[in-house]
């Protein structure tokens, strides 16, 4: 018999088919749209914190009312400023995506990306209620993930642990509870890592025509700190003990 083939994308496929929809959606937006036409995308399905009053209320004359209120809590993570920042978030939805959907499975997956976004835009607009201050990206949601890829990636025989594994058993490996979690000198390390990182370069903004739509680290660390707390919730794999 020959040797099989090893495929092409060796991701998940919904990691696979969400990496796309996210490049086919900036490439209509670069390539098709004039940029009125890019302002009213944004302003429809952008996160703007402007769209909330002070006493975090939804401003019905931005445009698609109380609607866009809600679901601009998700749909900011398909939009993205420039190629750089699309090819970014690519890679790291690749690296960190993949091994939470082999875990998951595509619906829990899907269900928690959105939750995690949702985390990233609570936390920009807390930190900027009332402001013109939009937010685009999936950095958020993919921060998520890298946070509760540490819930079991460094356990022994998941993929960065002791006793390591490779193929699919590796990412089926029982979580640690998160107290202990956070006594793993690895765990630790990865997340001092992240928050310098953050703290140092994720305020980065991009021109999209409605402002500054900037990539806020108060997102990110929202998106990690949604990732790492709620992580449970979604887990199908039994934890382990305490």
């Amino acid at each position: 018999m020959p040797p099989s083939r090893e495929p092409i994308f060796n991701l998940p496929w919904v990691v696979l088919w969400l990496a796309l929809v996210l490049a086919a959606i900036h490439g209509v937006r670069g390539l098709l749209l004039d940029p009125d036409t890019d302002l009213q995308v944004l302003l429809w399905f952008a996160f703007v914190p402007a769209r909330y009053g002070s006493e975090l209320l939804i401003d019905v004359q931005f445009p698609g009312g109380v609607a866009a209120g809600i679901w601009t809590f998700v749909t900011y993570a398909f939009l993205h400023g420039d190629v750089w920042h699309i090819g970014i978030n690519l890679v790291w939805l690749a690296a960190f995506g993949s091994p939470l959907a082999w875990r998951f499975g595509a619906g829990r997956f899907l269900a928690f990306s959105a939750v995690t976004a949702a985390a990233g835009a609570l936390a920009h607009l807390i930190t900027h209620v009332g402001e013109f201050v939009p937010v685009i990206g999936a950095s958020a949601a993919i921060s998520g993930a890298m946070a509760a890829a540490t819930r079991f990636a460094f356990e022994d025989g998941g993929p960065l642990g002791g006793f390591r594994r490779h193929g699919p058993d590796a990412f089926k490996v029982p979580a640690a509870p998160l107290m202990r979690a956070l006594r793993n000198p690895q765990v630790l390390a990865f997340l001092g890592v992240w928050f310098l990182l953050n703290l140092m370069f994720g305020a980065s903004a991009f021109a999209t025509g409605v402002a500054d739509a900037t990539v806020a680290w108060q997102a990110h660390v929202g998106g990690f700190l949604g990732g790492l707390l709620l992580f449970p919730l979604f887990d199908p794999v039994r934890a382990a003990p305490q």
